[in-house]
């Protein structure tokens, strides 16, 4: 074909895609878009085809989502040349031609040159070929060749085979969105409950010659009514947020990503409501569609398996008199079963948890729940019976959280509970929450579940051990599935949580002592956090003040179990040993304090002192040797650091005192996950900000700096850093850093930083830009000394800590103590800090809006 041939041809492609998308606008259709996309590429492969002819007898094809008439704004055009025979060279020649044509009009091509014999083995190969062969369509050439390709893989096609192949590959695929509908940002036709989900039902469909579409499912009987309208509500949905998925992003998108959800809501018409961004409403809808999807999927592939592979009748056992066993799944004894006793629908589940050999439950017994569920209303939560039950679900010693997953799938227990009905599929933007609010919930009973498995004590050892002495564990499950579930309302959701679960509890007829620490644990669920990783744990004001909140060593028990559960559940990358041993030293100390313990600041330090000499005696030191050093410390430094860390210290630099040249050591700490660093040099006013450079500079983060100037003017400084996630190898670290940052504090001049960190929004991560967290600056004065406390929220970015530390150094502003919590995108830092500016009333404004405007990236 010439070359002045194919602008045209382009050009009325385009015009026709555009009509088609501005026919959508007006009515708002994807069947029209869909197929008026296919009409518009069917005419233009027509036109190329009779510029540049196939080979003689050869045909092409439409296959895939194109073959069945579906063509998205940007997906790939798949077509198939059939060949009638083997190409001869100027078969091959003319086939370069075209194809080169195909790709020069402008269509993103997926194609493939073959003979029926080929296609027959490729399938027979690979189930992808097999599927995307089922749904051929001719378009130019020759109609009898695709009839008898058509017949030829109908002939071949075995249903079971197929079904099995179709099931694996979606459970692979499941996997690899981690089996849930409700991720945070979900790809809408790959994700469970997504588009593939409903296509993988009609493939089976098909192949088992039931039927292609759902009115077919529905007159075979696989489908009552109510559920045909449902799939083609959720159906015509996923297809239409394709579509806008793609006309947004302007190319093949089918992740809804943080960047295009306020877009997409736009386009939906969500407006914001008191406490909800419009994004949030449409994320909400799109998981409950997710759901339904899920829900039917599962249905309806157990049906195809009891259809494809039915079982001999003496398989089926009966459990009780409303339930049966069939090939390990429960099944119900009556299909009105549910109708005529709806105390069955809590029943089901608990018959499940007694039976641990039943692995699932029958397409029929999923259909009855489903159809049965609006039973489940006030006068059946107000059913004694049904009461009990809920609490037997929550107090059985095995599958609980199966339990509670299962009836959210089948929407059983956000109906009971219609408070956690306003959770599901609530989106937290608060960027260190990676689940839903729902699923976040449900992850944080699995975590207080491991406790009591033995398989994970290791994982856990003093929360197994903890969680082996606490008698009714179930108290903790309450606790766990109300501490979130006022989120959304407005307000203080611990508070309002709380009350919520006293409600449940006395409704449930928990005990006033049990109902009293269910609401304790709801109300402070991020107490405990905040004491371990904002405060100064070592100072026993700060643990008599904790202890105080707690009053008991079960509450204190109760709330650590829930508080390490809950971070855990909150995101992959936000749980970490430092966190763990901050926690786990807050509860021991607490426990002394519950115990009668009142040490005070004399006492601790006499005790603390008492005990790194022992450890340094053991090391061989001399105490001559030792008291010479800590001559040059204060009370404050022995206040900071615990006894290994004093005797750690000291051994490194007892005939160091007096030395000009810096001393770095680092040492291991946790599960191989970080490090330790102690840098002992003669102190400057930026030294803090020249480590900051450092740290960031090898992608180490600080978690924790303990900042110190002994009595001869040296700094004494101690950081927590942890190594890039993928990052393993700490010991090697450990020694390199100890080389490389003594060189570098030899060298004249500040530490390079790793970037100039100039004013760069896109150094913030997608989610923090398109839901930024407001940054927020308190200062306060430090009770206990002359030093004020500076605490700050905001987005987490590269060098942010380098930053802050350097408008530090612009004001002189010393640095005592840093706590620096990383959570996700988000940071949540306190800083104990001291200087003259801050003297100043004018001047320590100035500070804070130098702070402020450091953490929004504006110049300061």
């Amino acid at each position: 074909m010439d070359a002045p041939v194919v602008p045209p041809l382009r050009e009325r492609l385009e015009q026709r895609r555009q009509q088609a998308i501005d026919n959508y606008r007006k009515h708002l259709r994807p069947a029209t878009l869909l197929s008026g996309l296919r009409r518009a590429t069917d005419q233009t492969l027509r036109e190329l085809i009779r510029l540049n002819p196939l080979p003689s007898g050869a045909a092409l094809v439409a296959v895939g989502g194109y073959g069945r008439g579906e063509l998205y704004p940007y997906s790939d055009v798949d077509v198939l040349i059939l060949l009638r025979q083997a190409p001869s060279e100027d078969d091959k020649a003319q086939l370069e031609r075209l194809v080169a044509a195909l790709w020069d009009v402008g269509l993103d091509l997926g194609h493939s040159v073959r003979s029926i014999a080929d296609c027959q083995r490729e399938a027979a190969r690979d189930i992808t070929v097999e599927t995307s062969l089922m749904e051929s369509r001719w378009i130019a050439g020759s109609k009898a060749l695709v009839q008898e390709l058509n017949r030829v893989m109908r002939r071949q096609m075995n249903a079971q085979s197929f079904y099995q192949a179709k099931r694996s590959e979606m459970l692979r695929r499941h996997a690899r969105y981690q089996d849930t509908p409700y991720a945070l940002e979900p790809n809408c036709k790959e994700s469970p409950g997504g588009l593939r989900d409903l296509r993988i039902i009609l493939w089976v469909a098909q192949a088992a010659e039931i039927g292609r579409t759902w009115g077919d499912l529905t007159q075979a009987g696989l489908l009552t009514t109510a559920e045909y309208r449902a799939l083609r509500r959720a159906d015509l949905a996923f297809k239409r947020l394709r579509i806008e998925l793609h006309l947004l992003a302007g190319r093949r998108e089918d992740r809804v990503l943080f960047d295009l959800q306020p877009a997409l809501a736009a386009v939906y018409g969500f407006e914001s409501s008191k406490n909800r961004l419009p994004s949030e409403l449409l994320m909400q809808r799109y998981y409950w569609a997710a759901r339904v999807v899920s829900q039917m999927n599962v249905m309806l592939m157990q049906a195809f398996e009891e259809r494809l592979f039915p079982l001999p009748a003496h398989a089926k056992a009966p459990v009780d008199d409303d339930f049966n066993q069939i090939h390990g799944r429960l099944d119900i004894s009556r299909d009105d079963g549910f109708e005529r006793k709806p105390t069955l629908l809590l029943r089901a589940f608990l018959v499940m948890q007694q039976h641990p050999e039943l692995t699932g439950m029958t397409a029929r017994t999923l259909r009855a729940i489903w159809h049965a569920r609006h039973r489940i209303d006030n006068q059946f939560r107000r059913n004694p019976v049904n009461r009990y039950l809920f609490m037997q679900i929550l107090q059985q010693p095995q599958g609980i959280i199966r339990a509670l997953r299962r009836m959210t799938m089948l929407n059983v227990l956000p109906l009971y509970l219609p408070e956690f009905r306003r959770i599901v599929g609530q989106m937290q933007h608060d960027l260190f929450h990676a689940y839903t609010v729902d699923q976040h919930t449900l992850m944080v009973i699995r975590n207080l579940r491991r406790f009591t498995q033995p398989e994970h004590a290791q994982e856990y050892p003093l929360c197994s051990q903890l969680m082996a002495e606490f008698d009714r564990h179930w108290l903790l499950y309450i606790a766990a599935l109300y501490h979130d579930i006022a989120k959304g309302r407005g307000g203080d959701h611990s508070e309002l949580g709380a009350r919520d679960a006293r409600r449940f509890c006395i409704n449930h007829k928990v005990s006033e002592e049990d109902t009293q620490l269910v609401e304790f644990l709801v109300r402070h669920h991020l107490t405990m956090s905040h004491f371990a990783q904002k405060r100064d744990i070592t100072d026993p004001d700060v643990v008599h003040e904790f202890a105080k909140v707690v009053a008991s060593e079960r509450r204190l028990t109760a709330l650590y179990l829930l508080t390490v559960a809950d971070i855990r559940g909150t995101s992959p990358k936000v749980w970490n040993s430092w966190k763990g041993k901050l926690l786990e030293d807050l509860y021991q100390l607490t426990l002394n304090v519950l115990g009668g313990a009142k040490p005070d600041r004399n006492t601790i330090l006499a005790q603390r002192k008492e005990e790194a000499a022992t450890r340094i005696r053991r090391m061989g030191l001399q105490d001559q040797s030792r008291d010479l050093f800590w001559s040059q410390l204060d009370v404050a430094y022995f206040l900071r650091h615990d006894a290994s860390e004093i005797a750690w210290h000291t051994r490194h630099l007892y005939h160091r005192v007096h030395t000009l040249e810096p001393v770095v050591k680092a040492r291991v700490i946790g599960q191989n996950e970080g490090l330790q660093v102690m840098v002992y040099t003669p102190d400057r006013e930026d030294l803090f900000a020249d480590l900051c450079a450092y740290f960031d500079r090898r992608s180490m983060s600080i978690q924790d700096a303990r900042i110190h100037t002994t009595r001869h003017g040296h700094a004494l400084d101690s950081f927590i850093v942890l190594l890039p996630q993928h990052d393993r190898d700490v010991r090697s670290h450990a020694s390199l850093l100890e080389h490389d940052l003594t060189s570098q504090l030899r060298e004249p001049g500040p530490i390079a930083a790793a970037s100039s960190y100039r004013y760069d929004k896109r150094r913030r991560s997608r989610r923090a830009r398109v839901f930024p967290i407001v940054p927020t600056v308190q200062m306060q004065p430090d009770e206990t000394s002359a030093s004020w406390r500076l605490s700050l929220t905001a987005s987490d970015r590269p060098g942010l800590l380098y930053s802050l530390a350097r408008v530090f150094v612009r004001y002189g502003i010393d640095v005592k103590m840093a706590k620096i919590m990383t959570l996700g995108d988000r940071v949540e830092d306190v800083f104990i800090v001291s200087g003259d500016a801050l003297d100043d009333p004018r001047t320590q404004l100035q500070f804070e809006r130098s702070v402020l405007a450091t953490l929004d990236e504006a110049p300061a």
